[in-house]
């Protein structure tokens, strides 16, 4: 059965799919190795990180392996764990953060929250200064505790919503976190998050902390903007230079 090209709505659940039924119909059989990432978007006319977030659905799923530094290879051709019966559960239909793309969801960051941080500079009190340097301190705690940062990354980024005074774009970022917090972005996490990439990830909290304190809208914007677009490009990397879990 050959790839066929697919629309834009939900990518990644759409390419997730055709691979299933080609599991399914014996395609690809279990141990073989699938075709690497970008021949896949190739074939199916898609993006790099649409194929990467079907593949880590599939992985959740329990029906592909990813081998750091040899490829991805069929594990079953029946899920083991059924989506339906992980966390996205009844969410596996809705339109909700749990059901994102995690890198759909980075690009989205980038363009929202670079605004978020122009307007909490130019509207930040003491106080909301006061929790955006708590939440970098809680980063750099963790940090050293060698834990991944989330808590405290987590905490930075909604104090930082919370200067900008507007409630709507709190709520959004509240929802970028409810999807950041879910598996497939916790399954990406696995691989490409590790204490260099967090370390990179903390200097650059501090460039984004350091442009609200100074209440400069354009050096906020521009130092999230670079923030952002180096995380999309850490979790966007080969998975030959990923760690092994």
């Amino acid at each position: 059965m050959p790839l066929q090209t697919v629309a834009p709505h939900r990518l990644y659940r759409q390419i997730a799919e055709q691979l299933r039924q080609l599991m399914a119909s014996g395609e690809f059989a279990p141990g073989s190795r699938l075709p690497a990432e970008r021949d896949l978007a190739l074939q199916l006319g898609v993006s790099r990180p649409s194929v990467r977030e079907a593949l880590i659905a599939l992985e959740v799923e329990g029906m592909i392996e990813v081998r750091t530094g040899s490829g991805i290879y069929v594990q079953h051709t029946i899920a083991t764990t059924p989506l339906e019966d992980t966390a996205l559960g009844a969410e596996l239909d809705a339109d909700t953060p749990a059901n994102w793309g995690p890198l759909e969801v980075m690009s989205a960051r980038i363009l929202v929250e670079a605004e978020v941080a122009a307007l909490a500079a130019a509207h930040a009190q003491k106080s909301h200064i006061k929790a955006i340097r708590a939440g970098l301190k809680q980063m750099q705690r963790e940090a050293a505790h060698d834990e991944v940062p989330r808590q405290g990354d987590e905490a930075f980024h909604q104090a930082i919503a919370q200067a900008c005074g507007n409630s709507v774009l709190l709520d959004t970022v509240h929802r970028y976190w409810q999807a950041r917090n879910g598996p497939l972005f916790e399954r990406l996490g696995d691989y490409f998050e590790r204490p260099e990439s967090w370390q990179a990830a903390i200097d650059e909290h501090h460039a984004v902390m350091h442009a609200i304190e100074a209440h400069d809208p354009g050096a906020a914007r521009k130092a999230m903007q670079k923030h952002l677009k180096q995380a999309h490009k850490r979790y966007s990397a080969s998975w030959r230079r990923a760690p092994a879990r």
